[in-house]
């Protein structure tokens, strides 16, 4: 072969090889249907920044989990129902168990009521109640039937937060006074309701004040007490409140008085230092007498935690949003892949799994700081998250649901069944149930 014609296959033979790799390259992948979830490793669902412009962002494959790991098939995703509960927005809200009477007792016959007495048949349920943000009013509805109505009249303006006790027939609210700078915390008892009553609405809130100022509020997990911190000269007290008594009791003191309380169970309360992506955050805990303080995890910036009920789990994030589990006996930590906030997530009952509200991109910002200011709102997923495994199922996309709706979730709660999860929208402070069964 002469040197000429061997140049030129040469330079053809190149030429097929790069248009080869361009095709290979260039080539998009078969569309995902929207309704194909898969559960796996968070990585796969997070894009830290996002793209530009208007044209459809490519699907990628989740990156391989070496964890043994097997995604759950399509039967045991729940089958996800999502409900606005309030119609205004709200301070903060409970879960309670409720008698009722049942539908079919309102019809007479074997099915409605006991045939040898004529007492209608009752159930005990999953009830709410929350309080209306622009005027502390306080309204209830059932968990699976959402039937909103008033309960109490009394009017409270401007409440910035509140928190039910004694299995909610106890309630706090704070609020600014009218200088706008001092915090008033008033705490009030609801009155018991009659099995089959009607709710007119007309009910009163009786109470007392607690010290001005008071920066924290914790319940306890059986809701009987609180735990609350204020300012004394240059020191920051807390003190427990028992509910049905009205008894205080100071258990804490402390010349540091930037604190954060979490109440997981009976055994400890947790003290985190308020949260800053500038600043080294620390948590601490310490028994309900205030005994055995100690340091359990510390020297993260942007700090902030959630203590799981057997208070052996520490979730915790920082200053990138990133978090992951300390086990308080081992010392150990655990990387979850969860790109959020734990005060966006809840703990399920046995602290073996955590139910996140996840945001889809975080952007840029100062974390917390940015989001905590209101400079920065998310656009979440809702995402059930084994700890041991650090995988998860993502349960719902609120967007898909909601018609374009974005929720900011926070204050989430789950009942002790794990029948619904309940969750508070930031962006406009509107209650949410979601069905997980």
């Amino acid at each position: 072969m002469s040197k000429r014609n061997f140049v030129l296959l040469v330079i053809i033979l190149s030429l097929v090889v790069v248009v080869a790799f361009g095709f290979l390259y260039f080539r998009q992948p078969a569309d995902i249907t929207s309704g194909d979830t898969e559960g796996t490793n968070f990585f796969s669902q997070f894009n830290p920044f996002g793209g530009t412009g208007t044209s459809k962002p490519p699907v990628t494959k989740p990156p391989v989990d070496v964890s043994g790991y097997v995604p759950p098939t399509g039967e045991e995703i729940q089958d996800a129902k999502l409900k606005k509960v309030s119609s205004m927005p709200i301070a903060g809200f409970t879960v309670f168990t409720k008698e009722r009477i049942k539908e079919t007792a309102l019809v007479t016959g074997p099915e409605g009521a006991d045939t040898k007495t004529g007492t209608p048949k009752t159930e005990f349920v999953l009830a709410l109640r929350y309080v209306e943000k622009s005027n502390g009013i306080i309204y209830q509805t059932f968990a699976d039937k959402i039937e909103e109505r008033k309960f109490s009249k009394t009017i409270i303006p401007k409440i910035y937060d509140a928190y039910f006790g004694s299995h909610g027939e106890s309630v706090i609210m704070r609020y600014l006074k009218a200088d706008d700078q001092t915090i008033e915390t008033f705490v009030g008892n609801l009155p018991k309701e009659n099995l089959g009553s009607p709710l007119g609405g007309e009910n009163e809130l009786k109470g007392s004040f607690l010290p001005v100022n008071i920066k924290d509020v914790s319940i306890s997990p059986d809701t009987l007490k609180a735990f609350y911190l204020f300012s004394t000269g240059e020191n920051m007290v807390g003190t427990v409140l028992n509910f049905s008594t009205n008894k205080k009791i100071q258990i804490f003191d402390s010349p540091f008085t930037e604190w954060l309380s979490w109440w997981p169970n009976e055994k400890i309360i947790t003290l985190t230092t308020k949260p800053s992506a500038l600043a080294l955050g620390y948590v601490y805990g310490f028994d309900q007498n205030g005994k055995n303080f100690s340091n359990i995890l510390g020297n993260i910036n942007g700090l902030t935690t959630l203590t799981s009920p057997n208070g052996k789990l520490i979730l915790y994030g920082d200053s990138s949003l990133a978090v992951g589990v300390y086990h308080t006996d081992t010392r150990i930590s655990d990387f979850l892949g969860v790109k959020t906030l734990p005060e966006k997530c809840v703990w399920s009952g046995g602290s073996d799994f955590v139910y996140c509200a996840v945001p889809k991109l975080t952007g840029f910002g100062l974390y917390p700081d940015s989001w905590y200011q209101g400079e920065v709102s998310f656009s979440d997923q809702i995402w059930k998250v084994d700890i041991k495994t650090g995988n998860g199922v993502m349960i719902l996309d609120p967007v898909t649901v909601l018609g374009g709706e974005d929720v900011d979730g926070i204050k989430l709660t789950v009942d002790q069944g794990e029948n619904y999860l309940f969750f508070v929208n930031k962006k406009d402070s509107f209650l949410w149930e979601l069905s997980l069964k």
